[in-house]
């Protein structure tokens, strides 16, 4: 009887294997990535069921309450959050995956009685889901405003860099001495080296970090994975691992710098750059409807004021006014716009924009200069044009939308504050920007209605 059931849970873990495989590569599309969601969950609720038929397995009660627990804070919290809240919510639960490989480790290791390469396996699963655990905890802090975006100190590279020699130390001492003690210090090395780690990165930066951590976790799990000869769990963090990994490439290649540069260099701090000379323009919502309803081409750049404002549906509105003018409108998208990966694709998609009219950055630079109006709503560090002239900026190299050499710039903004990396924004003082102010929500509804008076 239990071979069957070992035989059963083995060739059902094959089946969630097709489906994480199927589902992740349905979400490379927007317009079947709902579907892929849906594929991928199911392949893990199997997973779930039938490892409860797997020999040996005991302590229902504590599995199923454990179940019980999680699922309720998961729906609970996936149903509240906003859209704004997404990258912090997407930190945490990652957070929680790399948390739950390094208790796994621990548990092992506390199991004792293990060969070599399944200790090896179990310290370094440990090791690499701890530090994503604390880690990401930090993103999380960040990104939900509870702590400062940058935290540096002198020496901190080096200190740092011992805090982690000690924590491989730690790990290589428990093969010659396994007790509680030595795992708990391991361990709380590790919780310390993902802080560290952390701390020092800033805002900017953050899309990149979360990233990396999600493929930490990945590899965490599958580590575990091979130590309890799962093979739901080795595939699952495999295929994790190998996205993040290919994610946090795309973000940083996005960012111009690479992953040791994010990691180590203080990249996406707060302040620094020249100081820039000018004043904002004020334009009324009256004065810029005419500008948009008698263009030719309009290219709109959404950024997180729009998801904070909820402004995607008034947007849409406002876009189909102007395309039933005539107007050529195209929207144009930051890798990093929203401070996640397709943030504001997915604002976009909620509200009914057809995908044809997004582009990505790359494909639609060379469009700016045509452009006779660029309405940006909410975006702020991703068209600052210092990016591309001072070597002093936190943000120098970073690729941006090139919205300052459209004729013409509106800029919807809720006042004169400046955008995540905390720096001034050139492109809001140059002679062709204009500066709406007010909610983003508020004025894409003046603008829309000023439009439909013309």
């Amino acid at each position: 009887m239990a071979e069957y059931s070992e035989l059963l849970v083995r060739a059902s873990y094959f089946l969630v294997a097709v489906l994480f495989i199927v589902g992740l590569k349905r979400m490379s599309s927007p317009v079947t990535a709902r579907g892929g969601i849906l594929w991928a969950g199911v392949g893990m609720l199997i997973a779930t069921l039938v490892t409860f038929a797997w020999p040996g397995m005991s302590n229902y009660p504590l599995i199923i309450v454990a179940i019980a627990i999680g699922g309720i804070i998961a729906w609970v919290s996936g149903k509240r959050v906003p859209m704004t809240g997404m990258p912090q919510m997407v930190a945490l639960y990652n957070g929680m995956g790399g948390g739950s490989a390094g208790a796994i480790g621990a548990v092992v290791l506390l199991g004792g009685g293990h060969d070599t390469i399944h200790m090896t396996l179990a310290i370094l699963g440990g090791l690499i889901g701890t530090v994503s655990f604390s880690g990401s905890l930090i993103a999380f802090t960040k990104l939900q405003g509870w702590a400062d975006r940058q935290y540096i100190f002198p020496g901190q590279q080096l200190f740092n860099a011992l805090v982690f020699i000690a924590t491989v130390a730690a790990g290589a001492y428990l093969f010659v001495d396994l007790t509680p003690t030595n795992i708990a210090i391991f361990f709380g090395l590790a919780f310390a080296v993902g802080i560290l780690m952390t701390l020092p990165i800033g805002g900017a930066d953050m899309p990149v970090v979360i990233s990396l951590y999600n493929a930490l976790t990945g590899l965490a799990v599958a580590f575990e994975g091979f130590v309890l000869q799962n093979e739901a769990m080795i595939i699952a963090g495999t295929v994790v691992g190998a996205a993040g990994t290919l994610l946090t490439q795309l973000m940083a290649r996005a960012m111009n710098r690479s992953l040791g540069n994010v990691l180590f260099s203080g990249f996406g701090a707060t302040g620094g750059g020249a100081a820039l000379e000018g004043e904002m323009k004020p334009i009324d919502a009256a004065d810029a409807a005419v500008m948009m309803a008698y263009a030719d081409k309009v290219i709109i750049v959404p950024g997180y004021g729009m998801a904070v404002a909820q402004a995607q549906h008034k947007v849409w509105e406002l876009t189909r006014q102007l395309l039933d003018r005539g107007v050529k409108v195209k929207f144009a998208i930051h890798p990093v716009a929203g401070r996640m990966p397709g943030h504001m694709n997915v604002l976009l998609a909620e509200a009914g924009v057809p995908y044809d009219l997004i582009y990505d950055l790359d494909e639609i630079n060379a469009e700016f200069k045509t452009a006779d109006v660029s309405l940006v709503i909410g975006a702020n560090d991703v068209v600052n044009p210092v990016a591309k002239t001072d070597p002093s900026s936190p943000i120098y190299g970073m690729p941006v939308l090139d919205a300052e050499e459209s004729h013409n710039v509106i800029v919807i903004k809720r006042g004169q504050g400046r955008g995540f990396a905390g720096i001034d924004n050139a492109l809001f003082l140059a002679d062709n920007t204009r500066m709406l102010y007010g909610d983003g929500q508020v004025m894409a509804g003046e603008l829309l209605q000023q439009v439909k008076q013309l």
